[in-house]
């Protein structure tokens, strides 16, 4: 299940979000969309990075019936980008997610061989998300 703090006007997929979601975990998820503006107080506070940034995954410590963390993703970040690469705000909000998502599984593609990047390819076919997606997941 996923607790979603929607700080926007943005109507988020709630049905396709938990299929993905259940289809890699069972726990659950806080989902919190928001502005530029407040990523990049979250991002400065977090990470001493003062910038707005698209998506920011926070795992919680792992415990018995713990939620795993929490996602937040800049609306405003899934409206450029959608326009930026011609697909739907939908399409890019849900590639966020799966990105956040597999952060909060553990995958880092700053380090990995691959794997995070092999596994947002793998989601974007099994849910029927645009191949265009696969790109922005390369290089």
């Amino acid at each position: 299940m996923i607790d979603i703090d929607n700080q926007t006007a943005y109507a988020v997929n709630e049905k396709l979000l938990n299929n993905i979601l259940l289809d890699l975990t069972q726990q659950e998820i806080e989902l919190i969309v928001t502005s530029n503006e407040h990523i990049q107080a979250i991002n400065k506070e977090y990470r001493g990075i003062d910038k707005p940034t698209d998506v920011l995954s926070f795992p919680y410590e792992a415990m018995p019936m713990a939620p795993l963390g929490s996602i937040v993703v800049s609306i405003d970040y899934v409206k450029r980008k959608a326009a930026e690469f011609g697909h739907s705000e939908d399409d890019e909000f849900t590639l966020l997610f799966i990105h956040g998502l597999l952060h909060l599984l553990g995958y880092d593609h700053e380090c990995d061989n691959g794997e995070m990047r092999a596994m947002e390819e793998k989601l974007i076919h099994k849910f029927g998300l645009p191949e265009s997606l696969i790109v922005r997941t390369e290089g």
